[in-house]
């Protein structure tokens, strides 16, 4: 495999990743006033094909979170036990809002890297032409 695919393999598996952790995270702040939501983590493995490393990378499973559910006071809920408490969400806005983030932005930094890539292919054979 030449130098320039796999670099455009690489970074396609890098937006990938990136895109299915944000498909996660917008999960977990849609999901952050549900009672009993636990908060969904997905971490990234480098993938190997036929024993060997390639360098690129994907997610694992999706694990929940688990941390304690907050319980919360309020009688009138109907998910409310006798004593008027029931299990809140674990996530935390703030920290999916900066996980959101950070995955944009190594999204957009894999989408420039194969930018980049493509226009030296481009730019090759544009002058393999001449």
């Amino acid at each position: 495999m030449t130098d320039r695919v796999s670099a455009l393999h690489l970074s396609a598996s890098g937006m990938r990743a990136q895109s299915e952790r944000l498909r996660h995270t917008a999960e977990n702040i849609a999901n952050v006033d549900t009672p009993g939501y636990r908060r969904k983590l997905v971490s990234f493995e480098e993938t190997v094909r036929f024993g060997r490393p390639t360098g690129e990378v994907d997610t694992s499973r999706v694990q929940l979170d688990r941390a304690e559910l907050p319980q919360i006071f309020d009688p009138s809920h109907p998910l409310a036990d006798e004593q008027g408490y029931y299990l809140g969400s674990n996530v935390d806005l703030v920290i999916e809002i900066a996980d959101s983030r950070e995955a944009g932005r190594s999204y957009e930094a894999n989408l420039k890297m194969f930018e980049q890539t493509r226009q030296m292919g481009a730019s090759l054979l544009e002058l393999l032409r001449r």
